[in-house]
């Protein structure tokens, strides 16, 4: 599913990320950005952009992005370490 939002969006940075995660952040959400919708959560996602992935609130109310965290994708799963 891809998500699309005006170029007039409100970023929200509570937890202050850097401006140039903000901008990536941006220009996805304006120019299309493949989602996942949080299943136990209404209007949370997690937007893709290559190797990283973002996690957004949208408000209902006044339709301003909130960026609640960054992380980069693994590669490789990781595994738990096994009791020898």
């Amino acid at each position: 599913m891809v998500l699309r939002l005006n170029q007039n969006l409100t970023i929200e940075n509570p937890q202050h990320y850097s401006k140039d995660d903000v901008e990536k952040l941006r220009a996805l959400l304006v120019s299309g950005a493949e989602f996942l919708p949080d299943p136990h959560r209404k209007d949370f996602y997690e937007v893709a952009n290559g190797a990283r992935m973002f996690y957004i609130h949208v408000s209902p109310v006044s339709g301003t992005v909130f960026l609640l965290a960054t992380w980069q994708k693994s590669a490789v799963p990781r595994k738990t370490p096994s009791a020898a």
